[in-house]
């Protein structure tokens, strides 16, 4: 109830511009050079902080006239520090994913082509959020989104349906691009009834970059070997298909605190320094 609670009103802080749902616009102040530590587009009516994805596509794409290292910077500290906590806690899209996943229909989990399809994410972060806005400000000396443009899903159902919507010269110049966004879409919400959170798995660059400090940041789970009896309660829970008992800071883990809740002997625990080092693995459970 407390992550719902969390997730609903960090969804409303980033979105507080209320007024831009109404006009049509986006908000342009001073808080949009603030990147929000979740996925939100920053074109989105509501948004008045940019999205951490975004800034840094295009720090990439003006990569000839210096690094920005406030994005990098911004995503490091807040890496370092949360890993995916963020993810699970502070991501408006992943909220939705997972409200979707609450709609009674049969549930796919622990399949094998999961382990393989996780990896995608970092191909669409090296590929979409790297590499091609600079091959394209390189080539052409513009800066191209390319994440953004071709891919992001929350960026359509936060900016691109909505100011559509409400602008009537967007409306009749939509194109195949469009198209192509709103299929995204639509096979993001569809494949969520059924998957648990699949664009934060297997899509999310965001995702990538946090995984990447998950075993490092300064909040994260810690499984006591001693208190573990191995009864399988936290893997079963684990809607990411993860068992915390062997690895309990794996790169997808979005800290929701599931096998925490449901661990009978309180060896799992979820919370500041709470992380176990490397090579201070739990015992195994093909030990048995």
């Amino acid at each position: 109830m407390a992550r719902r609670l969390v997730q609903l009103l960090t969804a409303l802080i980033y979105n507080i511009n209320i007024k831009g749902f109404f006009a049509g616009g986006i908000y342009k102040g001073r808080l949009k050079s603030v990147c929000v530590p979740g996925l939100n587009c920053y074109s989105c009516p509501g948004a008045v902080g940019s999205c951490p994805v975004g800034a840094l596509q295009s720090s990439v794409g003006a990569v000839r006239n210096g690094i920005s290292f406030y994005v990098i910077g911004f995503l490091i500290l807040t890496g370092s520090i949360f890993g995916r906590f963020i993810c699970g806690w502070a991501c408006p899209f992943g909220f939705l994913q997972e409200l979707l996943h609450k709609i009674p229909s049969p549930k796919l989990r622990k399949k094998r082509a999961f382990g393989v399809l996780k990896y995608i994410k970092y191909v669409v972060l090296a590929v979409f959020v790297l590499l091609l806005p600079a091959y394209f400000f390189i080539r052409d000396g513009v800066t191209v989104p390319a994440f953004c443009k071709y891919i992001c899903p929350a960026g359509t159902l936060e900016a691109g349906v909505p100011l559509v919507l409400l602008n009537e010269s967007l409306y009749q110049s939509i194109g195949r691009l469009f198209s192509w966004k709103l299929l995204v879409l639509a096979a993001a919400i569809v494949l969520s009834v059924f998957i648990y959170r699949p664009f934060c798995r297997f899509v999310c660059p965001l995702g990538a970059v946090y995984a990447l400090f998950n075993r490092v940041s300064v909040f994260g789970i810690k499984s006591e070997e001693d208190k573990c009896t191995l009864c399988g309660a936290c893997a079963r829970a684990c809607k990411s298909d993860i068992d915390p008992s062997v690895n309990p800071n794996s790169g997808e883990c979005i800290r929701c605190g599931d096998c925490v809740r449901v661990c009978p002997t309180g060896a799992i625990r979820l919370g500041a320094m709470y992380f176990n080092k490397p090579g201070d693995s739990p015992k195994r459970r093909d030990a048995r």
